[in-house]
């Protein structure tokens, strides 16, 4: 792909930005396709992946552009609902790729697998036995997933802990053991999960304690992805905003969210309208992303806001992102579901670091679009002028009328269903 700014794309028909996807990432007749089927993931597939499946539940396929990412092109697929996310996401793309576009980089794959042990007569002792015995269980984990050691992967290491020792409870102490274990390019759940049930009978021997838990950790924080941009004041100009006057509200906006949990939650919640639409489209756990990087918010033991705004002694606005991500790009629904591998063929990217990447550098994006339009115009003027559509098509417009009525709403400023209603009849007449 030579580049990832396609001008004027959004006017295009759906058709028409087909064409171009087949022509850039060289989509298949049988890809464009399932892209236009109106039930691209049939029933029958449906029915295999999860229990008493009645149909599916489609979402609307966009395409984040703009993306420069370590110097490498990007189109990133998005399956979601809101309106304006698309958009401010390429928006902001377009934005940090005159100043060079995002710097990326991401930890090795480790993720974590927890054997939880209770009722050790000395737990201690049983500490002990279990990092005297390391090797050992580390050997047995691995003899229990041999392809994910064949893959250059498998069990590297482990920590044990004691919990609550001060507890007078039975219920409340216990020992809980870690194994670290490299997952490669899967997110690795089935993977965690058979290591660490493997052990169970080894670990309740050398502890003589009861062992019920033992199952992976989401909260991932050896498993980490980070991004970085740097913008001139200049690039941030806005209407009659001054860059610097916008750089400053940014800055003043992240001290809100790094100071307000109540201001985090919804900061928060705008970087993972980046990051989750990604999670989605490529047929990861967006379940387990999200609940990693709230966890990771909160790890200085106040929630807080995920990325950091500052300015550098240039007068640039600097921004980071870094949160666990344990996404894959094989195993699970990622090769089933249809549209899932058609997004990673659009994706291109090689491994599950990439796509790591890839992906906290879209939410540092949004996090910036967000940002910029509440410190200078507010939020609602681009995100009403985007849902007008929606309104238009819940008021009963259809075909070229939705456009008309949703330019109307947006030149009456009315953006409501009610308003809608009564154009459709007018203009139906």
């Amino acid at each position: 792909m030579e580049t990832s700014r396609i001008p004027s794309f959004y006017k295009k028909s759906v058709e028409e930005r087909r064409d171009l996807l087949r022509d850039m990432h060289g989509l298949t007749d049988q890809d464009i396709n399932t892209l236009a089927e109106k039930e691209a993931l049939s029933p029958d597939t449906a029915d295999k992946m999860i229990e008493n499946v009645i149909g599916t539940f489609p979402l609307p396929l966009g395409l984040g552009l703009n993306f420069l990412i370590n110097g490498k092109e990007y189109v990133v697929p998005m399956a979601i609902e809101e309106p304006s996310v698309v958009a401010s996401a390429s928006h902001i793309g377009k934005v940090v790729r005159e100043a060079g576009g995002f710097t990326t980089e991401a930890t090795d794959r480790v993720m974590i697998g927890q054997i939880q042990v209770v009722g050790c007569p000395d737990l201690q002792q049983a500490k002990d036995k279990l990092v005297a015995k390391k090797d050992v269980l580390i050997e047995n984990a691995n003899a229990a997933y041999p392809s994910i050691v064949a893959r250059g992967g498998g069990a590297e290491d482990l920590e044990v802990r004691i919990l609550n020792e001060e507890s007078n409870s039975a219920y409340q102490q216990m020992l809980i053991l870690h194994l670290y274990i490299n997952t490669c390019d899967a997110m690795g759940a089935n993977i965690i999960n058979t290591m660490v049930e493997s052990l169970a009978p080894m670990v309740e021997e050398l502890t003589q304690g009861k062992v019920y838990l033992r199952i992976l950790s989401n909260f991932a924080d050896k498993c980490l992805a980070r991004a970085k941009c740097v913008i001139p004041p200049e690039l941030l100009r806005t209407g009659d905003f001054s860059g610097e006057v916008v750089r400053d509200g940014i800055v003043s906006a992240y001290e809100f969210a790094a100071s307000d949990p109540y201001r985090a939650v919804t900061h928060n919640k705008g970087i993972m309208n980046g990051i989750d639409p990604i999670v989605i489209a490529t047929g990861n756990d967006w379940r387990a992303v999200e609940a990693g990087a709230h966890a990771y918010a909160s790890r200085n033991g106040q929630y807080g806001s995920m990325t950091t705004w500052s300015v550098d002694k240039s007068g640039n606005l600097v921004g980071d992102l870094e949160l666990p991500m344990s996404v894959g790009t094989v195993g699970g629904s990622i090769r089933v579901h249809p549209i899932a591998k058609i997004a990673h063929n659009i994706l291109n990217v090689e491994s599950a670091q990439e796509l790591a990447q890839v992906i906290v550098a879209v939410g540092l994006a949004q996090n910036l679009g967000a940002l910029k339009a509440l410190v200078t115009d507010g939020i609602q003027k681009g995100h009403m002028a985007l849902h007008s559509r929606s309104v238009a098509i819940a008021a009963g417009a259809t075909g070229e009328l939705i456009d008309i009525v949703s330019e109307k709403l947006v030149e009456m400023k009315e953006i409501r269903v009610g308003k809608a209603k009564e154009l459709v009849e007018e203009y139906t007449k």
